[in-house]
């Protein structure tokens, strides 16, 4: 049991589509109206059939008045993290703090180098990843005197001006599968953002890798419960009970999250579909079923 006690929260993971580009608008306001907490969206700057993640994470903070806007992972290769400090701060502000940035070390590098990217092996990737964090944190930290001097191997910051500040603490969380990544995570993340359908044995990995992050955030004198723990779910909504995971009724799909967030950990679900009745149950009958079992089991 790996119950950190973290309160569940629910959000949905859009195709940024860029033949109708007011398809994934509407499907964060429709996230937002079915009472989601977050709405992300994929990153892949290289493919063509996508809009610019962070272009279109603006607009919809536009179109919207509660729900949190995230990157679901942010591509880091392409996307300079002093620069990305700035715009991830200007968009908190503009939006009353609602900006959240799941991250990424990167992937599909044949398409990175594409659009001008380097290629890295995974150790570099990993030791690139840790180093952006601190770049990102460094010009967040307007409490701190002086400008920001990061000397790093693939992130350099030499004198860079503080600010501007977000207006929450924006949380960092890192899409992790292997080892060394999963124990970075550890260290110095908010949270951790794997998927669901990437995890070879299911629910059941999560056992494992749960235990890496926790030995790596002990290690560095954190609290395990520091770094939250969250999942990209897919499914199928029916009629009837479908006999597998995430497939059959709401009620069917809350008793399984439930058991997911008590077994392993796992306080936030999105649920990745560009179905709007698909959003709509998660949000209105999944989500508050859900958040009732696992009350009423801690409860107990």
């Amino acid at each position: 049991m790996s119950d950190y006690g973290h309160a569940l929260w629910f959000g949905s993971f859009i195709t940024p589509v860029a033949d109708r580009p007011q398809r994934p608008v509407e499907l964060a306001l429709t996230s937002e109206r079915a009472g989601l907490d977050l709405v992300s969206f994929q990153d892949h700057p290289y493919r063509s059939a996508f809009q610019d993640t962070w272009t279109l994470m603006s607009y919809v903070a536009a179109r919207t008045e509660r729900i949190r806007i995230g990157g679901n992972v942010l591509n880091l290769p392409l996307r300079p993290p002093a620069v990305l400090a700035r715009a991830a701060a200007s968009l908190d502000r503009l939006s009353g703090g609602r900006v959240e940035l799941g991250i990424g070390a990167g992937a599909f590098w044949d398409g990175i180098v594409a659009m001008g990217g380097r290629r890295l092996e995974p150790g570099q990737a990993v030791q690139a990843l840790e180093e952006a964090v601190g770049v990102l944190r460094g010009l967040w930290a307007t409490e701190e005197s002086g400008p920001v001097r990061i000397e790093g191997e693939f992130y350099t910051v030499n004198g860079a001006k503080r600010g501007p500040a977000p207006a929450h603490r924006i949380p960092i969380r890192i899409g992790a599968y292997k080892p060394r990544m999963l124990r970075l995570t550890g260290r110095i993340a908010d949270g951790w953002l794997p998927s669901l359908g990437f995890l070879p044995e299911g629910p059941a990995s999560l056992a494992a890798m749960n235990e890496r992050i926790d030995e790596a955030a002990s290690a560095a004198g954190r609290e395990p419960a520091a770094v939250s723990r969250l999942l990209n779910v897919s499914g199928r909504f029916t009629s009837g009970s479908g006999g597998g995971l995430l497939e059959g009724r709401s009620d069917d799909w809350a008793e399984q999250i439930a058991d997911i967030a008590l077994q392993y950990g796992v306080s936030g679900f999105i649920l990745a579909s560009d179905e709007p009745g698909d959003l709509d149950l998660f949000g209105r009958e999944v989500a508050p079923r859900a958040r009732e079992l696992v009350r009423d089991e801690r409860g107990a």
